[in-house]
């Protein structure tokens, strides 16, 4: 590979956003690609946003992604991925959970979820759309939504590795099958 990939990972706090980006990032590096990522946590502990930017290739020199330099969009959160949208490079593809979290705003009464996010994301985008929290509760566990995505990106990017391996690497012992199961349903899915 010759060019370097930039991967955006967004949602909420507390979604597993930094795990599913390290599953990433352990997989790239055993692939044998320079490897950068860079965390903005914000208000997370609060249910705040959450991005984690991740870019591989020969030579990576920075973690940073700019607006229009996204290849892949992963949301946790479809407000979120309509948030980072501008951050979509021309003819990347968005991996978005159909899955809402209301902000404090939205909570308190001072603004509305905004309607037709999937219908915008579609037409902006190339952008698949599913249901994680369903298959994640299909495998026993709802924490299982970050891998579940990170199966479908997995496909999206076609990268020979054994992500299993990589999941061991990075989840608790006791809860490596159930992520290994959850990330074969997002590998479907795509």
């Amino acid at each position: 590979m010759e060019a370097t990939k930039s991967i955006l990972f967004t949602g909420v706090g507390g979604q597993g956003i930094i795990l599913a980006s390290k599953i990433l990032a352990s997989a790239l590096i055993k692939a044998g690609y320079d490897v950068k990522m860079s965390e903005v946590h914000g208000m997370a502990q609060r249910g705040g946003s959450v991005t984690t930017q991740v870019r591989f290739g020969r030579a990576v020199h920075s973690p940073i992604i700019g607006k229009g330099q996204a290849d892949v969009i992963v949301s946790f959160e479809k407000m979120e991925a309509l948030r980072a949208i501008d951050h979509l490079r021309e003819g990347g593809k968005m991996i978005v959970n159909d899955y809402e979290i209301p902000s404090a705003p939205i909570l308190n009464g001072t603004f509305d979820y905004p309607k037709d996010i999937n219908q915008y994301l579609q037409s902006h985008a190339d952008a698949l759309i599913f249901d994680a929290e369903k298959y994640a509760l299909e495998v026993g566990n709802i924490r299982t939504m970050n891998v579940i995505l990170v199966g479908a990106l997995a496909k999206a990017l076609d990268i020979d590795v054994d992500w299993n391996e990589c999941i061991a690497a990075n989840v608790k012992e006791q809860f490596v099958e159930i992520n290994k199961k959850a990330f074969d349903i997002g590998y479907n899915l795509a």
